[in-house]
């Protein structure tokens, strides 16, 4: 499939170092609202919709994992970028793995949260497109968004549960079981030992979706990777731990200790 023009904004310095973020399934760009100005005192940062979701094209799908990927190699020579460092969560971190493998020209250092190699069983996957083509996103949002953060956050958080329930319900149905379909069928699994760019795997000790092995399995399996577990996190733990995450962030694609 060809590459869409996704919706993007670049923040931070001109002459700074690039770091692009890539969001989650069922999110926006504004999912990494708790890391953008911190990380554009050090770098050029480069936020993006995902095809399909928040003011993105909404290709008819079926999509596959380099789709997506070709979409950030499309997003840098629009924007004149040889090389970048790749922040993605979840859906977000297969396409910088997938993108870390096949183009590693174009990725300096990575860091991915929450996300997996491969995504089973895929029928779960396939499952939930087929429900949210017939019902709309705002079928699974609720569910969707009791994943992203612990009970005990959302609890003392409303506000933030009900924004992204409106996030979730508000991505394009077609847009969110087309990405669906990437994840079933996506195995990255002999991508990871191809992998040079330095890695940062990050896990929410809490994680429903994509639990702690999973990352270390990328730590261990990329050629210089690194995990990192955050307690008191679940799938959105960038959301609901910056305190932690965003230092983190900076440390590994700076190199220098905070």
């Amino acid at each position: 499939m060809t590459a869409v023009a996704v919706h993007h904004v670049v923040t931070g310095r001109a002459d700074a170092p690039v770091v692009v973020l890539s969001n989650s399934l069922g999110s926006t760009m504004a999912m990494w609202d708790a890391q953008a100005d911190a990380l554009a005192e050090h770098f050029r940062v480069v936020r993006y919709d995902t095809r399909g979701h928040g003011q993105s094209p909404v290709p008819t799908g079926p999509y596959d994992i380099d789709d997506v990927a070709n979409d950030v190699v499309a997003l840098l020579d629009t924007l004149g970028i040889g090389k970048a460092h790749f922040v993605g969560l979840s859906l977000g971190g297969m396409t910088g793995m997938r993108l870390a493998a096949r183009n590693p020209e174009r990725v300096d250092r990575l860091v991915v949260l929450c996300t997996g190699a491969k995504l089973d069983p895929s029928s779960a996957w396939r499952d939930r497109a087929a429900l949210v083509r017939e019902m709309g996103t705002q079928a699974v949002a609720q569910a969707v968004v009791a994943r992203w953060f612990t009970a005990a956050y959302l609890a003392s958080n409303p506000d933030t549960r009900a924004a992204c329930e409106a996030m979730v319900g508000a991505t394009p149905a077609e847009g969110y079981a087309s990405c669906c379909e990437v994840i079933a069928a996506m195995d990255l699994r002999a991508d990871l030992p191809t992998i040079t760019a330095p890695t940062l795997a990050i896990a929410g000790a809490d994680d429903p979706a994509t639990p702690s092995s999973f990352l270390e399995e990328i730590a261990e399996n990329v050629q210089d990777g690194h995990l990192l577990v955050v307690p008191e996190s679940a799938h959105l733990a960038n959301a609901e731990q910056p305190e932690t995450i965003t230092p983190a962030i900076i440390v590994h694609l700076t190199g220098v200790s905070s």
